[in-house]
């Protein structure tokens, strides 16, 4: 379950005694989507992808103005 934390800026999933993350920074009506984590041992089952989903809706349902300085984010984002 992907949990949004306002307070630190991200977005994350606890598993296995694992955070995976998704960072962002928010200026005003504009969101930078800055960093994607996955711990090793987690990855390949579509965690990262979660977060993403979740984090972009988020920022549509805000109205806010998407950029993503992370690779992995940007896949995500039309061109």
């Amino acid at each position: 379950m992907v949990v949004h934390q306002p307070e630190q800026t991200r977005f994350i999933i606890e598993q296995d005694g694992h955070t995976c993350l998704l960072e962002y920074a928010l200026e005003g009506q504009n969101i930078n989507f800055t960093h994607t984590y996955v711990p090793f041992r987690l990855r390949g089952k579509g965690l990262a992808e979660q977060l993403v989903e979740v984090g972009l809706a988020w920022a549509n349902a805000e109205q806010l103005n998407v950029k993503a300085s992370c690779w992995y984010v940007a896949k995500f984002l039309p061109q």
